[in-house]
């Protein structure tokens, strides 16, 4: 018999399948949805704050240029712009553009319409425990890795 934790790797692989919520609602104009990266890159500057290249590669544990490349579509995209540093450091920030703020918005709405179709039939104290088993799952995850996102 498999234990707790072979199942939860069994479902782990299978939620890794159906990660991509669009496929579940699409109402949303063809071109309208963020590439994922995009969508967890602008809400980890959205959750944060500015945020500079040398940040964003901590936080992400992603080479610099590799951010290079991601943020300077995104600004072409007018989704982020590049400021001073609001706390007078010398590296320029990047923040979310209001397109930026208006997409990552639409994002994360079209985000809970997929969940609340796939959960319609769920409890609200069943969605509740479930969300904080998921929080208790990620925390544990960057507690290894040394790298928490930021929570209200």
């Amino acid at each position: 018999m498999a234990s707790p934790t072979h199942e939860v790797a069994l479902e782990f692989l299978v939620f890794a399948r159906h990660r991509d919520l669009n496929q579940v609602d699409d109402r949303r104009p063809e071109g309208s949805q963020l590439e994922r990266g995009a969508y967890i890159l602008l809400s980890r500057v959205e959750a944060q704050g500015p945020m500079s290249i040398g940040q964003l590669s901590d936080a992400f544990g992603l080479d610099v240029s590799t951010l290079n490349r991601q943020t300077a579509a995104l600004k072409s995209a007018g989704l982020l712009e590049r400021i001073p540093d609001p706390d007078g450091g010398i590296a320029r920030k990047f923040r979310l553009t209001e397109e930026g703020r208006r997409r990552l918005d639409s994002e994360r709405e079209a985000h809970v319409r997929a969940l609340n179709l796939v959960m319609a039939d769920w409890p609200d104290e069943d969605i509740a425990g479930f969300a904080e088993y998921l929080r208790r799952f990620n925390t544990g995850i960057e507690r290894l890795d040394g790298r928490p996102w930021p929570r209200s």
